[in-house]
């Protein structure tokens, strides 16, 4: 017994530095503190819900902390109020209009160019993706003004349609250069295997290569929706009062009525809360498709 402890505490000595600091971050205490960090990272969150349920007077007496010793504020008056509202609750139905076109069309068209691009022979195909991933840089603000002019003689301009194909422009560089290099690590026999059998392309895209990128797909259209969602500066400019998304008639609100705090609360909350369900919802999908191909 004392030999055994005599061996196991020059091993234990001999550790490296290295080896002992990764047992203490694996410890509880590194969980204790990012769960810590994480509950501060929703305070605004919780802060913004809280002050959504409670009346302007309330507001302008104090901070929404108070609900906590005083829990009869809570109403949801508020919420009466914005569904009262017909340029907020339309400016919601805007944002529906365009990020769900925008999302699925980028991650359709980028799938379907992803392929080609991994699997498909023809003239150029380097070349081509190299454009493509050349376009990766080119910022959003340069853009603007010669797209506005182009869509101002297509007819397209303030319309929901101009701002779903910009969003849509700008989302398949990414897209196509996501998906390509996920679809390059799918094993070529098992595609061979497909072919043997007799599977065309456009059937071998949809039963083989697919179902195998699902995770990366849902990373994707999370990235894209999150992007569309809570765009404010390409709807400003593509969009009238029609059209406008909620960033935009929240921002209108602020700028017309500075003291309409009993709509900007709870429009700002649902706002923010709907890309955090959709996250949420998909956090496994997300996370497997973004560390797709980092370990083989």
């Amino acid at each position: 017994m004392s030999a055994t402890k005599a061996g196991a505490a020059p091993a234990a000595a001999g550790r490296s530095l290295g080896s002992r600091l990764s047992e203490w971050v694996s410890g509880g205490l590194v969980r204790v503190f990012l769960i810590v960090v994480g509950l501060f990272w929703l305070v605004p969150t919780v802060g913004l819900l809280l002050a959504s349920l409670r009346t302007p007077q309330d507001m302008a007496a104090d901070g929404w902390w108070t609900v906590f010793t005083e829990p009869s504020q809570l109403t949801f008056g508020a919420y009466e109020t914005l569904l009262e509202n017909d340029d907020i609750t339309g400016s919601l139905l805007n944002t529906v209009y365009i990020t769900v076109p925008a999302t699925v069309l980028v991650v359709v068209i980028g799938s379907l160019a992803g392929y080609a691009f991994a699997w498909m022979e023809f003239p150029g195909r380097d070349w081509w993706f190299l454009a493509v991933v050349g376009l990766l840089v080119v910022p959003v603000q340069v853009a603007l003004i010669p797209i506005a002019e182009l869509f101002g003689k297509l007819g397209v301009f303030g319309s929901l349609t101009g701002v779903v194909l910009f969003h849509v422009g700008f989302g398949l560089p990414f897209a196509v250069f996501l998906l390509r290099n996920f679809f390059a690590e799918i094993p070529r026999e098992l595609l061979e295997a497909a072919r043997l059998d007799g599977a065309g392309e456009l059937r071998l895209f949809v039963r083989v290569v697919m179902p195998l990128a699902g995770p990366a797909i849902a990373a994707l259209g999370i990235f894209q929706f999150l992007w569309v969602w809570n765009d404010m500066l390409v709807a400003l400019i593509f969009t009238d009062s029609g059209s406008q998304p909620i960033t935009v008639a929240l921002q209108t609100q602020v700028r017309q009525f500075g003291n309409n705090i009993d709509v900007l609360a709870p429009g700002a909350f649902i706002s923010m809360v709907v890309p955090l369900v959709v996250f949420f919802a998909f956090q496994r999908q997300f996370v497997s498709g973004v560390m797709a191909g980092a370990v083989k």
